[in-house]
């Protein structure tokens, strides 16, 4: 197989030729079966050291040019894209001439990152800085209905952000300890501990 690709920052078993890059998005989108945006694809590829940005923007691009993918909706101002009946093809019959470990780094990583985008959407975070620290505002969505939201002061942006990030990762899990404890229903206290220790 000829490289045709930049190798900086690849990890060893990465894409060294735009073909591979292009049957990997082809493949992601038809296995992950979500419409997604380009940056999302970009990411699950780059973190896995599988592709420099470059080349899988590049990779990308011509996907859309070729009538691989076409524009699907577009989701909080950004553009997300569906594969076509040639990007379906492209996948099933080439996806074998890529590495297993390829496919499974990127696959996982594009599910996480749109867990990630999911659970932004439904709920929030607010970061305002006071004059002694910030406030951390978080709420969990029901669809139509805030089913809770509570501030929190955090001293220094660092332990503001920290609160942010540990929220996203669960928000579940806080708002089923907050209803235990306040319901103080014992079967749910049970079950909230039990989450809330399986994330700690």
């Amino acid at each position: 197989m000829a490289f045709d690709t930049f190798d900086e920052g690849i990890v060893p078993g990465g894409m060294r030729s735009k073909n591979e890059i292009r049957t990997l998005i082809c493949y992601l989108f038809n296995s992950v079966k979500e419409n997604m945006d380009k940056d999302l694809i970009i990411q699950s590829i780059l973190k896995q050291g599988l592709a420099n940005y470059f080349e899988t923007s590049s990779s990308f691009d011509d996907l859309i040019v070729n009538g691989n993918l076409a524009e699907s909706e577009c989701v909080d101002g950004v553009m997300t894209y569906k594969l076509t009946d040639n990007g379906k093809m492209i996948a099933n019959q080439l996806e074998t001439t890529l590495a297993y470990t390829v496919k499974e780094k990127a696959y996982a990583c594009a599910v996480k990152l749109l867990a990630e985008k999911k659970t932004e959407r439904e709920n929030s975070v607010e970061i305002n800085k006071t004059d002694n620290g910030f406030n951390v505002f978080c709420r969990i969505s029901g669809g139509e209905t805030d089913l809770l939201s509570f501030t929190l002061y955090a001293p220094s942006f660092e332990q503001a952000m920290l609160i942010k990030k540990n929220f996203y990762d669960s928000p579940s899990t806080v708002y089923k300890v907050m209803l235990a404890l306040m319901t103080k229903d014992k079967d749910n206290v049970g079950e909230a501990l039990e989450e809330l220790y399986s994330v700690l």
